[in-house]
């Protein structure tokens, strides 16, 4: 049994646990990284780059087939779904590569390979090989995919985006499972590259949006080219020769089913934590397995224990993990004195087309009866219009007396948008501070000074 004794030890080697270990090192701390996964981290390998690889090539097939607007004659689009598989492994590997490389700089002394288990609060078994004795130790052990049950008996026809993106070439059609952001990306995606695609969820909006007006404009323009059944609960599957047949009940009490050649499960990722032995630290957990912490400080209780990125299930988008991972490995190097840095505005982004973005104050049809709202539509916002792309609503939420709060949207390069109105809200800017900034002409951004403008008209904010 090998024994190696540190200051802080990491447990996963992803974007917040390789922060954290980053933060510790930098706090003069002896910090011990242990994976016992595949590494390269969860966006690298099977999220954020491999799906955007995948929406791109779908992007670049929407856009062949829609020049005729222009007056430019298009010709066949053909689909190598081969091709488009190989180009997503290809760049994907040399993502991971690169996280690999910076791995690399950290000494193999100080890397640990396998599954870590608490032994006590501060003392980890790993593998049966290595004990390791830490001052502090930072839980970032990522999520993995969740399976439905009513997927269990066709599992081996099932992917995940875990196993998504290792597929030879593209299916005939596929029944998307979770409409949330990563469904709802993935099912478009697939659709513009010519598979017959049926995504279901039990919700009743898509991408997670909770601004009704927002969430309306998004199932009308996404769901225009696939087939989308919200309010829909799969019941049952079954494999019928080399297909799954699916069978689901519909909020209004009717039945359904139809056949696909594979099944995509996007229903969520829960957190990785089952194998810790958290009660052998003596963590309280909740009854889905998941350990009281405090969210700015990342701490789990009054343990030197601390949980960052997706295993706490908090924030699950990259910048929030590097976020939690630098303030959680440098409260462990710290530990007992920790910081509680005040959290960012919330933000997402959904990469579909039109884009969607959700940043600050979640709507709430109840709270929402006190705000400012301003809209503006890009139906007729004019730089959307020069692109064919004049599709989309902007909602602005403000406090009265004009502070902005939030935003929902769904539009043309909403990515960038988003940044602006993200911000505005940190900065704690009113709309006249906002309109008091240059917007060129003509531009997509011209359309969310619109809707600061109609927040800035109603709180007196003009300039």
């Amino acid at each position: 049994m090998r024994e190696l004794a540190c200051d802080v030890a990491i447990i996963g080697a992803g974007t917040a646990g390789i922060a954290a270990h980053g933060a510790a090192v930098k706090a003069g701390a002896r910090a011990v990284l242990i994976e016992r996964g595949p590494g390269g981290t969860t966006c690298a390998r099977v999220g954020c780059m491999p799906s955007k690889l995948l929406i791109e090539a779908a992007r670049a097939a929407h856009d062949a087939r829609g020049t005729e607007p222009f007056g430019v004659a298009a010709g066949e689009v053909r689909i190598d779904g081969a091709a488009v598989m190989r180009r997503v492994r290809r760049l994907r590997d040399d993502f991971v590569a690169s996280v690999f490389e910076g791995l690399d700089e950290i000494s193999p002394d100080l890397r640990v390979s396998g599954t870590a288990r608490f032994c006590d609060q501060t003392t980890l078994l790993v593998d049966d090989h290595t004990r390791v004795v830490a001052g502090a130790v930072v839980i970032a052990t990522g999520s993995t995919p969740a399976l439905p049950p009513p997927l269990r008996p066709v599992e081996s026809h099932v992917l995940t985006t875990d196993t998504l993106f290792e597929i030879e070439g593209l299916p005939e059609s596929l029944a998307v499972l979770g409409a949330g952001p990563v469904g709802l990306e993935l099912a478009q995606a697939m659709a513009r590259l010519g598979v017959r695609v049926t995504l279901l969820d039990p919700a009743d909006a898509v991408g997670g949006i909770r601004d009704p007006k927002v969430a309306a404009c998004a199932a009308a323009l996404i769901g225009a080219e696939i087939d989308l059944c919200l309010g829909a609960t799969v019941e049952a599957a079954e494999i019928v020769g080399d297909a799954v047949r699916l069978s689901w009940r519909l909020d209004s009490g009717e039945q359904a089913s139809g056949t696909f050649a594979r099944v995509l499960a996007a229903a969520g990722r829960p957190p990785n934590l089952s194998d810790l032995d958290l009660a052998a630290a003596g963590i309280a957990c909740d009854e889905d397995g998941l350990p009281d912490f405090n969210p700015r400080t990342l701490q789990c209780g009054t343990a030197p224990v601390f949980l960052a990125g997706d295993a706490n299930h908090e924030r699950p988008v990259l910048h929030e993990a590097q976020r939690q991972g630098w303030i959680a490995g440098g409260n462990a190097a710290r530990f007992p004195q920790v910081e509680a840095p005040p959290p960012w505005p919330a933000f997402a982004l959904t990469f579909t087309d039109p884009q969607v973005a959700a940043i600050g104050r979640a709507f709430d049809a109840e709270e929402a009866r006190g705000w400012v709202i301003g809209e503006a539509s890009f139906a007729d916002q004019g730089r959307a219009r020069t692109m064919d792309r004049a599709a989309g609503l902007i909602r602005i939420y403000a406090e009265p007396d004009g502070r902005l709060a939030g935003a929902a949207m769904i539009g043309p390069g909403v990515e960038h948008l988003a940044h602006l109105i993200v911000i505005a809200v940190q900065e704690g800017w009113d709309a006249a501070a906002f309109l008091d900034r240059p917007f060129y002409h003509p531009t997509l951004e011209e359309g969310l000074q619109s809707a600061v403008k109609a927040v800035a008209a109603r709180t007196g904010g003009t300039r």
